[in-house]
């Protein structure tokens, strides 16, 4: 059942205009404690709103921060092209044996040559040079006008024979020759954005059948770049033991330079992958010609630095002799603490540059992947990224800050952030308490009895013979006939158009951890 009034009608009272500043000041209040400190130096720190620096600011500071990576990735061109084969990049160990081992090993993970399948990738609904986020889902990419560079254009050319089903005759598509991909900027931190590239469309589907073809094969060498969760256990671990370090790089996948993937991968590799890539980058309709080989918005940019950290690692641990745990998750690393600063001084020689505010090679704190660990105690922070003025953000936070009090393996939540969450509790209405589900943001987590909840109106749509396109690129080698593979529906989101929904279990829900009134109620039998 679905109400047909708006949720504005619902709700017993309107959010105060200060609600933020009030939340900001009472978890700034709470007693002072290893994890509750921690919380305080971290909550605020990527808070944007009209009272921090203003749009074009943070937007002028994340380009010149990345033309800045640009002129340091020149350097270290110039530095691999020119170091002589005998310099020693580590003790003992010569440039050229260290550069020969990391070919080798690259080349046991991807082979010499790529397969044509390596090549079939994919559309995702994000946005492209040719369109916009809202009009860019997945099938609408398999007709009309489609956007390519000119290098890219020859292997496109190469494909039509392995897809006939799209490319065959008489189908309608075009293609258009562009310079390169498209600099934009999103929200990261209070003072400074984060610079991405929207990529040339079909750029973009080849880059992403190369993304999936590492990951493959990544996989198969001991790293799942679909588990972020790995990492996380090993920085709880070093955390404890002080015997692994955990490593993050500053603007690492800005800075992996043409020079260091010209020098490490098989020649046929380095051949496809610079032709897909976008060598030319538009900022606000003035042409760049980069110096890195990818940025963030390519299709394959996650896996090749995964592929490139995991080689150095793997090539400084044996040369120096070390064994124990690695792992890579992008520009997260871990490894044995002994090797640490061999490995520092390899990647910064290879160009990259090590951040010390969040990389932990001694002391009892890790951090990794989203994981924050302070001598195995779990002290991950929760963020307040924009003002509070929506009764689902509200909700997320209350949510989020319930999640954070939990004790692990105490089935309680931390007394002193109680009074917090039930004052946010007081601002949501009672119909939308009762929810179990701590990353969903439009039902409270409680112990009371459920009633409704939150529901976004979805438009649904059918995308017509893209859709029957983007199936058969969905499924082709699928190797299971029963595994149902959906690509007609076309839904989107309307996230201001909001509704009030009845749930269908009313049960009150079975939490892992509860506050202490909620205890109370458990034991005198009463859920609502």
């Amino acid at each position: 059942m679905r109400s047909k009034r708006p949720l504005a009608q619902i709700s017993a009272m309107a959010l105060p205009n200060d609600l933020t500043l009030q939340l900001e000041q009472k978890v700034r209040s709470l007693r002072s404690s290893v994890k509750t400190d921690y919380l305080k130096t971290e909550f605020m720190s990527k808070f944007v709103s009209p009272d921090t620096d203003p749009a074009i600011t943070r937007r002028t500071r994340a380009i010149f921060k990345w033309l800045c990576t640009e002129m340091e990735n020149a350097a270290t061109n110039d530095r691999l092209l020119t170091t002589h084969g005998e310099y020693n990049i580590l003790p003992r160990v010569a440039f050229d044996s260290f550069v020969g081992w990391c070919r080798d090993f690259i080349r046991s993970i991807i082979g010499d040559t790529l397969p044509v399948e390596a090549l079939l990738g994919s559309f995702s609904g994000g946005a492209s040079t040719s369109r916009p986020r809202t009009k860019s889902s997945p099938s609408s990419k398999y007709l009309g006008k489609a956007h390519i560079t000119q290098t890219c254009s020859s292997i496109w050319s190469t494909l039509v024979d392995e897809m006939p089903g799209w490319l065959g005759e008489g189908h309608d598509f075009q293609t258009e020759i562009v310079v390169g991909n498209v600099l934009f900027t999103v929200p990261k931190k209070t003072d400074i954005d984060r610079v991405a590239c929207k990529e040339p469309d079909l750029n973009m589907f080849i880059q992403k059948g190369i993304g999936s073809y590492f990951r493959k094969c990544l996989r198969r060498h001991g790293i799942n770049l679909n588990d972020q969760a790995i990492n996380r256990s090993l920085a709880r671990e070093g955390s404890i033991t002080d015997e692994l370090s955990t490593l993050d790089l500053s603007s690492a996948s800005d800075s992996v330079s043409e020079g260091l993937v010209a020098l490490f991968l098989p020649e046929t590799w380095y051949t496809h992958l610079d032709a897909v890539r976008s060598q030319v980058t538009v900022i606000d309709g003035e042409e760049h010609r980069n110096e890195m080989f990818s940025s963030m918005g390519n299709g394959f940019t996650f896996e090749l630095e995964s592929l490139l950290f995991f080689t150095l690692a793997k090539a400084v641990a044996y040369f120096t002799g070390t064994r124990g745990r690695l792992s890579v998750y992008g520009d997260d690393l871990i490894c044995p603490k002994g090797m640490t600063h061999h490995l520092i001084f390899v990647l910064q020689y290879f160009g990259f540059s090590i951040n010390l505010d969040k990389s932990c090679i001694d002391g009892p704190f890790r951090e990794s992947c989203g994981g924050h660990y302070h001598d195995g105690l779990d002290v991950t922070p929760f963020y307040i990224r924009e003002p509070i003025t929506t009764l689902p953000h509200l909700i997320d936070i209350a949510n989020k800050l319930r999640k954070w009090a939990e004790v692990k393996g105490l089935g309680c939540l931390d007394p002193e952030v109680e009074e917090i969450w039930l004052w946010l509790k007081g601002f949501v209405p009672s119909v939308l308490w009762g929810g179990s589900d701590m990353e969903f943001k439009y039902q409270l987590v409680s112990y009371d009895t459920p009633h409704s909840r939150i529901s976004e109106k979805i438009e649904r749509g059918y995308g017509g013979t893209g859709s029957y396109y983007h199936w058969l690129n969905a499924t082709w080698d699928r190797m299971n006939l029963f595994d149902g593979v959906e690509t007609s529906r076309v839904s989107k989101s309307r996230p201001s158009k909001l509704r009030i929904k009845r749930v269908r279990n009313t049960a009150v829900p079975q939490l892992s951890a509860l506050f202490l009134h909620e205890i109370e109620k458990m034991a005198e039998g009463s859920g609502g």
